[in-house]
């Protein structure tokens, strides 16, 4: 009799979560419909040239941690979260890369950064350079240097800006302007002696020196501009957050000295002064809020550090003041830190983070001239399971407990990583402990110190001139070379006359177009 009236408790409970308009088929029917003819309106392709591109990167985004980002965006409007749309899951077009370096099956954030930004596949850990480039080995990099979009774009005459929540030195940054056999280089003082002898170059020493007209650069990465021990301007009395050049230049100096004459460029290190600046006046921005990465979204300081919706904004606007167009490269680059410290609520939370900047970028742009990308690097090994009823909190535990160790466990968790955690003998009982903490470190299958990449493809949203060039399983390193195509930049740019581009939508009437030009 007990068990019956649970289980008639449960179904009653069950039946709860399903909201009174689901019930009605109609509901379904209608939705599906409305579906469909978004669809056949997809079928009038835009195949405007673009005339500003916008690239924004989910370090670690894999499709599990976009499905478990769009239940919690759901569930902090107070939604049950599953019916939630993200913004990029408003984008018409999706999908898959496949994230392998030439040299590991499971990648990392450099190798791949290579991929989507300079079209060419790359061993891991390398940025900027070939496959004929073997990590840490200086004396192979020189004539294996491979350009990106941010220089196609460039060279093409369009303003160009970085904005990242990591250093701006980092993987995913680095791999639009600088050349390195390896992403650590983020300054000399991280270089070897031999690198530093063979005339191999750091990464910030690279970002003032390569592409020295770049319009914006917004991150975190402060120290590696500063002479060794040089004090921090934030934290003074904090010797981690000190200068790391040996050269002992001064790089911000360094950048502003590169600039033409007449033009105005400015540093900033503080949100106020970001949010105070008359951008009409702005050339060319350099921020930097925090010495290393930025701060978690959940934990940043809104008065010092600015979001990066906020940085998003900025750079827009600066960026749109050139006629001929821009291209943005935008990373939500500490999802991925989030995954590797086992801390699924920080890495959550800046993937909804990215979604709002992805949303704001869409307010201030036109699909009609704007090519809107958002995809990832990479995945990781992050789960959500359990038969979890509808609406259960993304961060909560399973309806159930293991029918092994009779303990409960979370939804949410690890195939690898820093949760691994046994007590007295057996699996950590998670009832006795916070986990809806922003730093709980989620229960994984095996301790590792850091969690690891995920090898599986990744979602690629699109949205804008020539979106349906991404479609399908690509090879990342596609990505771009769309991007490129769509904006009549880079290398392949025959189809960019009217005739070309009409005649790239359909072969047959090239005969016709010839037979007119000839006429005219």
């Amino acid at each position: 009799m007990k068990a019956f009236l649970l289980t008639l408790l449960a179904q009653l409970c069950l039946a709860s979560l399903v909201p009174e308009n689901e019930k009605d088929p109609e509901y379904w029917r209608q939705q599906a419909q409305e579906t469909l003819r978004d669809a056949l309106r997809l079928q009038r392709l835009n195949q405007n040239v673009a005339k500003n591109l916008i690239l924004f990167l989910g370090d670690g985004m894999g499709v599990s941690t976009v499905t478990a980002a769009r239940i919690l965006k759901g569930q902090l409007q107070n939604r049950k979260g599953e019916e939630s749309l993200l913004e990029m899951d408003k984008f018409p077009y999706v999908a898959l890369a496949k994230t392998y370096n030439t040299n590991a099956q499971v990648p990392d954030s450099a190798g791949t950064a290579t991929a989507y930004l300079c079209g060419v596949k790359a061993n891991e850990g390398t940025v900027g350079v070939s496959a004929g480039v073997t990590r840490d080995r200086c004396n192979t990099t020189k004539g294996q240097e491979v350009t990106s979009i941010l220089r196609w774009a460039k060279d093409e005459g369009k303003a160009v800006g970085i904005v990242t929540t990591t250093r701006v030195t980092h993987a995913t940054p680095s791999a639009a302007y600088a050349h390195s056999a390896n992403r650590d280089w983020y300054s000399d003082g991280e270089m070897p002696p031999d690198a530093l002898e063979g005339g191999c170059k750091d990464i910030a020493r690279q970002l003032v020196e390569n592409i020295p007209d770049i319009e914006v650069i917004l991150g975190g990465g402060r120290k590696y501009m500063f002479p060794k021990n040089a004090s921090d301007v934030e934290y003074p009395q904090e010797e981690k957050h000190r200068g790391t050049r040996l050269d002992r230049r001064d790089l911000v100096q360094a950048w502003h000295d590169t600039k033409p004459p007449g033009k105005v460029a400015k540093y900033v290190w503080h949100r106020r002064d970001l949010l105070a600046l008359n951008l009409s006046r702005v050339d060319f921005l350099l921020g930097l809020f925090e010495p290393g990465d930025m701060v978690y979204e959940l934990d940043r300081n809104n008065e010092t550090d600015p979001s990066l919706t906020e940085m998003v904004a900025v750079a827009i606007r600066m960026l749109q003041k050139t006629p001929r167009g821009f291209f943005l490269l935008v990373e939500g680059g500490r999802i991925d830190h989030g995954h590797h410290e086992g801390k699924a609520k920080q890495a959550l939370h800046e993937a909804v983070e990215l979604d709002r900047a992805i949303g704001l970028a869409a307010r201030l742009t036109s699909p009609q001239d704007t090519l809107s990308v958002v995809t990832a690097d990479h995945s990781h090994v992050f789960t959500f399971g359990g038969y979890t009823p509808r609406g259960n909190p993304i961060f909560g535990l399973a309806p159930m407990q293991s029918d092994v160790d009779r303990k409960p466990f979370t939804s949410i968790l690890y195939g690898n990583g820093p949760g691994y955690k046994i007590v007295g003998g057996e699996r950590e009982n998670v009832s006795a402990v916070d986990f809806a903490h922003a730093n709980y470190q989620a229960q994984s299958a095996v301790p590792l110190r850091q969690e690891t990449h995920g090898g599986e493809d990744v979602a690629v949203f699109a949205r804008g001139p020539m979106a349906h060039l991404l479609h399908g399983v690509h090879e990342q390193n596609y990505i771009p070379h769309a991007m490129a195509y769509a904006a009549c930049i880079g290398p392949n740019r025959a189809h960019c006359n009217a005739a070309g581009r009409a005649a790239a939508a359909s072969p047959l009437l090239l005969p016709f177009l010839t037979l007119l030009l000839l006429l005219c």
